[in-house]
């Protein structure tokens, strides 16, 4: 039984309470098809079956816009995906939010040059995909994210030239990863862990928010 992917899509855009216009879920189906497209060349993901797509997927990495949207409180700033592969969640937090500028780093060349793809066929001018290793940044981002990457103690140490001053780390998990948090490095204060529901999927997630380590004050 096929589902329709646009009803999905809008249901479990409800179900997490966001805010988003028939134009924004158009294009959050329209870069499900160029997943799609692109992963029969380029192997961008390990899941083909749309529906599967649409909830591994999509509404995994919509379940970041309401905390993120909250963190940001509209402000203008720049994030960025730290080994996006094909654009999760980076993609899908310009489409959300247009006032963000994402930037979706990958070593990988093929998916950094999807993401650029995406960015011009979506008509997202706050969207791009940058071909580099994460450890070779030195622009300053507000938020830096990362979903399915690497361990926090990795994801922290090499994307740390990058974060500017008083930004914050945001890393999309599965169960909360106490060993990870227990091995972060000393100059770094994990301050939040939020759990996630994914509509649809029956699994554990959660959102650890993480900063440097500022001076201890009274």
């Amino acid at each position: 039984m096929s589902m329709n992917l646009a009803e999905g899509l809008s249901a479990g855009v409800q179900a997490l309470g966001l805010n988003l216009s028939a134009e924004q879920q158009q294009r959050l189906l329209d870069y499900l098809g160029l997943i799609q497209k692109w992963t029969r060349v380029y192997n961008l993901t390990a899941v083909r079956d749309p529906a599967e797509m649409l909830t591994h997927h999509l509404l995994d990495s919509l379940t970041a816009v309401g905390p993120l949207s909250r963190h940001t409180q509209g402000k203008s700033i720049r994030v960025l995906d730290v080994g996006s592969g094909g654009g999760l969640p980076g993609v899908v937090l310009a489409i959300c939010m247009p006032e963000l500028n994402v930037t979706c780093v990958d070593t990988v060349a093929k998916k950094a040059a999807f993401v650029q793809q995406v960015a011009v066929s979506l008509k997202l001018p706050n969207l791009r995909g940058l071909h580099a290793r994460v450890e070779s940044l030195t622009d300053p981002y507000q938020v830096i994210c990362s979903r399915a990457f690497a361990s926090l103690p990795d994801f922290v140490t090499w994307s740390r030239s990058a974060l500017a001053d008083g930004g914050v780390w945001m890393a999309m998990k599965g169960k909360h990863p106490q060993d990870e948090i227990d091995a972060l490095p000393g100059n770094v204060q994990m301050f939040h862990v939020e759990p996630l529901m994914v509509p649809g999927l029956d699994v554990e997630r959660c959102l650890v928010w993480m900063k440097p380590e500022t001076t201890a004050q009274l």
